[in-house]
């Protein structure tokens, strides 16, 4: 199977595309474990439920996060 991969996609390919999926599978368990962290409610169990079935989501949760927190420090910048 690796000799597939590489033969695929060469070596820098193979090297870019494993650590491409290294990386969103990162995201991925950063995204689930934020979502964790919500407040207790019935909308948190539904959104953890999708985080583990549709696994782009906590991806996308986290950079949404990750702009509404920049927002909020810049917004305390300025005040």
């Amino acid at each position: 199977m690796l000799e597939t991969f590489y033969n695929s996609f060469g070596f820098l390919g193979s090297i870019t595309v494993a650590f491409t999926i290294f990386l969103a599978f990162i995201f991925w368990m950063a995204g689930i474990a934020g979502l964790s962290q919500l407040p207790e409610s019935r909308k948190k169990n539904v959104k953890l439920i999708c985080s583990i079935f549709f696994p782009p989501y906590p991806i996308i949760w986290v950079f949404v996060d990750m702009y509404r927190q920049s927002q909020l420090m810049k917004e305390k910048e300025v005040k």
